[in-house]
């Protein structure tokens, strides 16, 4: 979140103390991201030790923990694992918050900064890794599977409907709305096929797989060692492993090559794989209805979030820029049966 949530910084410096034994003489609010309910802070200490600090509001998922812990003990390198609490614990509690505490690592995500051949190739590799490893029961038995549910697609029609009648004052909603009617059959079209894409695919055996699920530009980091990092675990999940893949080639925020030349280097690290590419468009498809509603559902059903409301938008709005997510989906739709990297 780019606001900075109402705690105040004497509550984070105890629970970093209590939980944690550290005493922080700095604690910086970090305006980073699109999640509403994360906000993150640098933590720094006498002896100019640096922390990462996330703070985790509503529901939280252990695993989004516990599986970075087991990940990197399985020798996946490019995981920064949360620390350890005094009591052996990788999360704290800070009033309605989950605090979960990580090294800091100084870097740039991938929308910052192009990715080297051999930093694509690393990425490759370690996901390959994270689809064939198995995972044990305890872990698995809290990931979330596969279902094809209609959840987002019901929130966008349902949102379409509401902007040909409500009235905003807000401007940011006012903007929405204008946007969503202006593009309201295309809205619908991706809608519809995405529907059609999940029916199919129910009925196929396709293998699940641990999937990170949200691989995009600004969740991969490079520090200033050139090492790789794939962070935010907050929602793994057993999908099909095109889940994943879809953010390669797919206008994820990755800068500095196209789609194809993504995907080269990518699979010189993954391996040789046959992808689905029906799965790969539902999974694209999806992706953007799932951000269209979450976004509308910000902005126009609160007045709340002050900075973050305009770069929501910006982020909904981009989806229809030529050569964006919704061509990247459209071009998977068009593949044909199978696609094979060698």
């Amino acid at each position: 979140m780019l606001e900075k949530p109402d705690i105040p910084v004497a509550r984070i410096a105890a629970c970093l103390q209590a939980a944690y034994g550290i005493t922080a003489v700095q604690i910086i609010f970090l305006p980073l991201g699109a999640d509403q309910n994360t906000a993150v802070y640098r933590i720094e200490t006498a002896n100019e030790t640096a922390y990462f600090l996330k703070l985790r509001s509503g529901a939280f998922n252990e695993t989004a923990v516990t599986l970075p812990h087991f990940l990197h003990d399985q020798g996946i390198q490019q995981i920064i694992t949360p620390l350890t609490t005094k009591t052996g614990q990788l999360w704290a509690r800070l009033d309605a918050f989950t605090a979960i505490l990580y090294p800091f690592v100084n870097g740039r995500n991938g929308r910052e900064v192009k990715l080297s051949a051999a930093q694509w190739i690393t990425f490759g590799a370690a996901l390959n890794k994270l689809h064939t490893l198995t995972v044990p029961p305890a872990i698995r038995a809290h990931l979330r599977q596969e279902a094809y549910a209609p959840r987002w697609r019901e929130m966008v029609r349902m949102f379409l409907e509401r902007v040909q009648s409500d009235v905003y004052d807000d401007p940011v909603a006012l903007e929405l709305a204008a946007f969503l009617l202006s593009r309201r059959v295309e809205i619908l079209d991706l809608v519809r096929r995405a529907e059609q894409l999940a029916e199919s695919l129910a009925r196929e055996p396709l293998e699940l797989v641990l999937c990170h699920a949200d691989v995009h530009a600004s969740n991969v980091l490079v520090d200033g060692r050139d090492t790789l990092y794939i962070v935010d675990w907050d929602d793994p999940a057993l999908t099909p492993k095109e889940r994943d893949l879809m953010f390669i080639g797919g206008a994820q925020g990755f800068v500095g090559y196209n789609a194809q030349e993504e995907e080269a280097l990518f699979y010189q690290g993954y391996g040789s794989v046959t992808i689905n590419p029906r799965a790969l468009a539902y999974y694209r498809y999806e992706r953007i209805i799932e951000d269209i509603a979450l976004f509308c559902e910000q902005l126009l059903s609160s007045n709340e979030g002050g900075q973050d409301r305009a770069q929501s938008l910006r982020y909904l709005v981009s989806n229809f820029l030529p050569d964006g997510t919704i061509d990247a989906a459209r071009r998977a739709d068009n593949a044909g049966k199978r696609i094979t990297y060698c």
